[in-house]
């Protein structure tokens, strides 16, 4: 195996054989590891005392360890959806009616379905790739214990959705994209910068929430029993993190100088506004030669993108004022975007441990 280190991102689509086939002849030597470096001014702490100050973060921890769970023993891999169907609820496709799509044939646009499902699945694992760095990041930065056991124990987490997002695309679906340039902005700034609560603003509030409306809206639109299954474990873990997040955050903003707070608010903002692009597949339009700022101007103007931009927002903005980044220089932007409505809706800082403590299949 060898590793190859690049100084930027790769551009080029991965198609892997045939969906339940496996690689003939593949050996380790034919195996080349692409690693992108990126670096950073980190710097961590010790804890000394080991005390746990806060029972909700211990609590958090605890749940994590006891809802554990193992791709390998608890999905069914044997089920494998045809792909002479299409991955998600027609009912959904923002391109009905649309020029361009219309003027596919039936085999075309099944598929244009597939490589929309791959991207969106991709932009799933590069971001759960992007939240393991953080995260093994945020175990040696976060100042308190708690912060760094439950650090810790969402880095496997995340391992996990890694490990799992992958083998579906490389199993199931065959094809993998590259990360989303807006995307991996974010991610950039969020693992090069030496602010450890902006780390956690970023990733635990803004990323986190983001993938909470993302994977709910997959579940709902995918046809795939399996991959439902998937998603349905995966966004019990991103619950407890958000849920940590606006806990921790909460306490941390606190201690920040009022220039401070205004730093890290006008950051939240500025995440918000690049995360509205990170669900619109233009890798994919451009596959398909369509007019790029038509295809994705069709996609925001769509009743599932309506659906999603509320269920993210309404999550997010609560979220931020609850922890005190709804400051009153971002206000004014918030309303601009439109979303400054979903202010008062309920925070994830108000815990149902009911809900969270359920087994992984409850109803």
């Amino acid at each position: 195996m060898a590793i190859e280190f690049v100084q930027t991102t790769p551009h080029d689509i991965r198609y892997f054989p045939e969906v339940g086939e496996p690689v003939a002849g593949m050996t380790e030597k034919d195996i080349t590891d692409v690693a992108e470096v990126f670096n950073t001014p980190l710097v961590g702490t010790y804890n000394w005392d080991y005390d746990s100050a806060d029972g909700r973060i211990r609590k958090l921890y605890q749940l994590g360890k006891e809802l554990n769970w193992n791709q390998e023993k608890d999905l069914d891999w044997s089920r494998t959806y045809p792909h002479s169907e299409p991955p998600t609820d027609p009912g959904f496709n923002p391109f009905v009616g649309y020029g361009p799509f219309e003027a596919l044939s039936d085999e075309e646009k099944l598929r244009f379905g597939w490589h929309n499902q791959a991207w969106t699945l991709s932009q799933f694992l590069h971001g759960e790739q992007g939240a393991l760095l953080v995260a093994s990041q945020l175990a040696s930065c976060a100042p308190t214990f708690d912060a760094k056991l439950y650090a810790a124990s969402q880095t496997f987490d995340e391992a996990r959705h890694v490990e799992t997002f992958n083998r579906y695309l490389q199993e199931k679906v065959g094809i993998l994209y590259p990360v989303n340039p807006h995307l991996k902005v974010l991610l950039d700034k969020i693992l090069s910068d030496s602010h450890w609560d902006l780390k956690f603003i970023g990733m635990q509030i803004i990323i986190e929430g983001l993938a909470l409306a993302a994977f709910n809206t997959m579940k709902m639109v995918s046809l795939d029993p399996l991959l439902k299954d998937l998603i349905h474990l995966v966004i019990r873990d991103e619950a407890r993190h958000v849920t940590f997040g606006v806990n921790y955050l909460e306490y941390i903003v606190k201690q920040l100088s009022p220039e401070e707070i205004e730093e890290r608010a006008q950051f939240a903002y500025e995440a918000c506004v690049v995360m509205r692009e990170r669900l619109i597949a233009t890798e994919v339009f451009e596959e398909f030669g369509w007019d790029v700022a038509a295809a994705r101007q069709r996609v925001l103007d769509a009743a599932v993108m309506e659906y999603f931009r509320k269920f993210l927002f309404s999550r997010i903005i609560p979220n931020l004022a609850r922890i005190g980044l709804l400051t009153d220089s971002v206000r004014p932007k918030f309303e601009a975007l439109g979303i400054l409505e979903y202010e008062n809706a309920v925070s994830d800082g108000d815990i149902d441990w009911a809900e969270l403590s359920k087994p992984l299949y409850a109803a």
